[in-house]
């Protein structure tokens, strides 16, 4: 039985979008570093949150509650069988998108929502950075 009118639910569910506040923020600070990419790629399998398709580098942000993060996730307490079954199907979509794109020699990263904090922020973003470079030097390499 859920807590909330249809009212409620409905307005709710109206507010999740596809694209977070903090993947926005990933995505102004990587732009004013000069890095291009393209956001939400719906033709590449996952629809990363960043994807730069020369390099064959992807990066998913992956928030805390939906993709079961080890260290905040919690299983919500109305209709448990549902959320649980819910959120282990993400889980497994998740490896499925990483094996997807590590057998077609992408490169991939994970980075959970909680990395991206005030006080951690800049740490991550040069975390991405790295990775950005690391792949692109690994690509012309090739």
């Amino acid at each position: 039985m859920d807590n909330l009118t249809k009212e409620q639910r409905k307005k709710n569910m109206r507010n999740i979008t596809s694209r977070s506040k903090v993947e926005d923020r990933v995505s102004r600070e990587l732009w004013r570093r000069g890095y291009r990419f393209r956001k939400n790629n719906k033709k590449l399998f996952g629809k990363p949150d960043i994807s730069i398709k020369k390099y064959k580098i992807v990066i998913f942000i992956d928030s805390c509650f939906w993709h079961v993060c080890p260290e905040h996730s919690n299983m919500p307490q109305t209709n448990p069988d549902f959320w649980k079954k819910k959120l282990n199907r993400n889980i497994e979509r998740d490896k499925e998108v990483n094996e997807y794109y590590e057998s077609r020699k992408w490169n991939v990263l994970r980075i959970w929502e909680h990395e991206l904090k005030k006080k951690n922020f800049e740490k991550t973003i040069d975390r991405i950075e790295e990775f950005i470079i690391e792949s692109k030097s690994k690509e012309s390499n090739s």
